[in-house]
């Protein structure tokens, strides 16, 4: 159990779409307002979870194309989520947003990150750690990855957050948010090299 825990550990903590835009989103419109996307990301990672535990999600994928649709859909909508937090707060943007990315974008970067599915495939079906009964194990599985995964994205929308309660002007957050945003279409640069690699 406790290399489970130590792998979900890693797993959500290290920088992906799901905690960068957390952290971009708590950047551009601080703490309070960056919760609902934060808990929209948790509850989309809850539903993936359950669709692989289920093996809904691997008769999905099995049919042609599936893989490909969803990563242009995934990688288009980290495209948006990078402008919306690029374009916050800062009079020079083309288009300003004033709204913060809410629960139901949360929600959808997590259902549509092909991502997310490998990783929860090699969480749900490794790690056994209870043997004698796959039932209990699966529920201590997604209790353990709940209490882990809500703390962890709130630390991350807590570190987004104190950037912009630093005392940087409008220009040096105009730059923090253009360098979240990049860092989220690095993220996408990356996820775009992987799936090539793993086609070729």
């Amino acid at each position: 159990m406790l290399t489970f825990i130590a792998a979900v550990f890693f797993l959500i903590i290290t920088p992906g779409p799901g905690v960068l835009t957390v952290a971009g989103n708590a950047a551009a419109y601080g703490f309070g307002r960056g919760v609902p996307y934060a808990l929209g990301v948790v509850a989309g990672s809850l539903v993936v979870m359950g669709l692989v535990a289920s093996g809904l999600a691997a008769l999905v994928f099995s049919i042609p194309y599936v893989r490909e649709v969803l990563l242009g859909a995934s990688l288009c909508y980290l495209l948006y989520l990078a402008w919306r937090i690029a374009s916050s707060g800062s009079g020079i943007a083309i288009i300003e947003t004033d709204k913060p990315l809410h629960f139901f974008n949360g929600f959808m970067l997590s259902l549509i990150n092909p991502k997310g599915y490998a990783v929860f495939t090699t969480i749900v079906g490794g790690f056994n750690f209870y043997p004698e009964n796959a039932l209990i194990e699966l529920g201590m599985k997604f209790l353990i990855f709940t209490s882990m995964s809500v703390p962890i994205h709130m630390l991350w929308n807590g570190m987004g957050a104190s950037l912009k309660h630093l005392p940087l002007g409008p220009r040096g957050h105009r730059i923090v948010n253009i360098a979240m945003a990049v860092s989220m279409l690095l993220v996408v640069g990356l996820a775009v090299y992987y799936e090539s690699a793993r086609a070729g």
